[in-house]
């Protein structure tokens, strides 16, 4: 999951650069959606891992 965050954010750096806003919106909003879904399972996976 955070490879797929890193991955969006890589695709809406290079479309701000190149002046596709819409775009770039778009994937940062996936890459902040992904990175979130991620820090869930990191935590929920450390939580079952003391207990």
């Amino acid at each position: 999951m955070l490879h797929y965050s890193l991955v969006f954010l890589v695709i809406a750096l290079v479309a701000a650069i190149l002046g596709f806003s819409g775009i770039a919106g778009t994937a940062a909003w996936i890459a902040q959606i992904c990175f979130v879904i991620f820090l869930v399972l990191a935590l929920i996976g450390l939580v079952r891992r003391k207990a």
